[in-house]
């Protein structure tokens, strides 16, 4: 599904990514780790089109196309997803219309009947209980006077909405109490098919135990440094970000 070869980006003059390499296929979850500027975010937020960030080298394919040939909204169109860290508040926007447009959007760009409120109110009820919310939910304004555990879980209601094809979560996890934290997991994990891929970029192992991942990567300036099974998320928990840095650099130059 995604294939990224020695892809540099900056940000700046910056550099931030120095080489990553991951393959991503149907059916699998990768959880991103590492210590902060070590390009977590980075990479999902190229993957998504923020246009702040300027790749200078690599490539990444898409479903087999280019994913640098498509703007944002049309990596959007064709399935890629992104849970933002702070999800943005919009005065003025209820969650109903917004969420109604951007199915319709979808529906449009694959050539299908876009539905009026009377036909999508049935669909967007069914993925309120994916993550437990109210139906006083829609007729509230975007994330706006959410508490953070809230505006996690309208993007949840957000992705359940769209069914992307690869959903890309950056700490999706900061801020959640435990019971939010097990609604916005559960809904994960209600969401995950055979025919898409999610990317958990997290600083913590705590999700982990509610998303298992088929494998987890670590990050450090900008290049993945150790990739393994959900054992090396909980390697991290007990000895840290340096112990598993200071290691691997020793097996890369042969020290002692």
């Amino acid at each position: 599904m995604l294939s990224i070869k020695n892809l540099h980006a900056n940000i700046d003059n910056t550099e931030i990514l120095q080489g990553i390499n991951l393959e991503i296929k149907k059916g699998e979850v990768h959880a991103i780790m590492g210590p902060n500027g070590s390009g977590k975010s980075t990479l999902a937020k190229i993957l998504a089109g923020d246009p702040k960030y300027a790749v200078t080298e690599g490539e990444v394919l898409y479903n087999g196309k280019n994913l640098f040939d498509l703007a944002p909204e049309e990596r959007a169109q064709q399935g890629v997803f992104m849970a933002f860290q702070y999800p943005v508040e919009v005065p003025g926007v209820k969650n109903e219309p917004f969420l109604r447009m951007a199915y319709n959007a979808k529906l449009k760009a694959e050539g299908k009947d876009e539905l009026d409120p009377i036909e999508f109110e049935s669909v967007v009820k069914e993925k309120l209980k994916i993550v437990e919310m109210s139906e006083d939910f829609l007729k509230r304004n975007v994330n706006h006077g959410f508490s953070g555990g809230e505006k996690k879980r309208n993007e949840i209601l957000q992705m359940a909405v769209l069914e992307p094809k690869l959903g890309l979560l950056d700490e999706t996890d900061s801020g959640l109490d435990v019971d939010a934290l097990r609604i916005v997991a559960s809904g994960i994990n209600r969401l995950k098919r055979d025919d898409n891929a999610f990317v958990l970029v997290t600083h913590y192992q705590r999700i982990l135990n509610y998303v298992v991942p088929d494998f987890v990567h670590v990050l450090y300036k900008g290049k993945i440094v150790r990739s393994g099974g959900k054992e090396l998320a909980l390697e991290v928990e007990e000895n840290g970000y340096d112990t598993i840095i200071k290691e691997q650099c020793k097996v890369v130059t042969g020290g002692a």
